[in-house]
């Protein structure tokens, strides 16, 4: 019998979501909980693979039982009482057996956060940007992702992907408040950092580094050394996951 659990993590305590020797990682916290739980090893499968740092409002994973939960939420209770403060397991349900977190999602959402103006208070999950940053630009050059499928430019070398083409439906810088700001982007797929080199590369932009046209040119060159720079993980999130 197959199951989904959604969750959400901080990433910050983490060395990713994958399980990797000898670190810490959200896959495998969970992973030793279930198994200490259930009694009997456990594997779970994420809906994707969050780097370092990065931050989870909404995963989604699965693991397969040979009997039924007598109740889910009891499992819920007690994962959420062993896992430690920075996951929290939302709920856990039957799903057909064939159904797979990662391979039928339709589409996954990212939130990049930013701030202009420095306070004590956002700085752990943002990145203070600088005041003067065109938002501006960085929606207008945003807007050719849209056109693009090849995103070789803004992938992490020698990693063991099949293809660079992913199918982006949204990509938008919106503003939140005075000094707040929030880049969000909706993707069938993404690739491994490819989220933070495109926000890293629309902040020259926005910096006046790069113009419009140019960053069109990043793309066309499918070369990750064109791009900008991987910005930091801790503003990045994993919003939502659709199915």
């Amino acid at each position: 019998m197959r199951y989904f659990m959604q969750l959400s993590y901080r990433g910050a305590p983490f060395h990713g979501w994958q399980c990797q020797p000898g670190e810490v990682t959200v896959q495998s916290v969970l992973e030793d909980a279930l198994s200490m739980i259930l009694r009997r090893e456990m594997k779970i499968t994420g809906a994707g693979r969050t780097d370092a740092g990065v931050n989870a409002r909404m995963m989604v994973a699965h693991f397969d039982l040979d009997t039924p939960l007598a109740d889910a939420g009891e499992l819920v209770r007690r994962l959420n009482a062993v896992v430690g403060k920075d996951i929290a397991v939302q709920k856990i349900y039957e799903v057909e057996p064939d159904r797979h977190a990662r391979f039928d999602a339709v589409s996954r959402t990212y939130h990049y956060y930013a701030v202009t103006e420095k306070t004590p208070f956002f700085y752990p999950l943002s990145w203070k940007a600088p005041a003067t940053l065109d938002f501006d630009a960085m929606n207008r050059a945003a807007e050719i992702l849209l056109e693009t499928s090849d995103f070789t430019s803004f992938s992490k070398l020698h990693t063991d992907v099949k293809t660079n083409i992913c199918r982006v439906s949204y990509a938008r810088w919106e503003r939140l408040g005075e000094h707040e700001w929030v880049f969000v982007i909706t993707a069938d797929r993404f690739l491994r950092n490819m989220v933070r080199a495109v926000v890293g590369t629309l902040v020259d932009v926005g910096r006046g580094k790069m113009t419009i046209g140019q960053f069109r040119e990043v793309i066309d060159r499918r070369d990750r050394c064109a791009a900008g720079t991987s910005m930091p993980g801790e503003a990045l999130f994993l919003w939502e996951v659709r199915y």
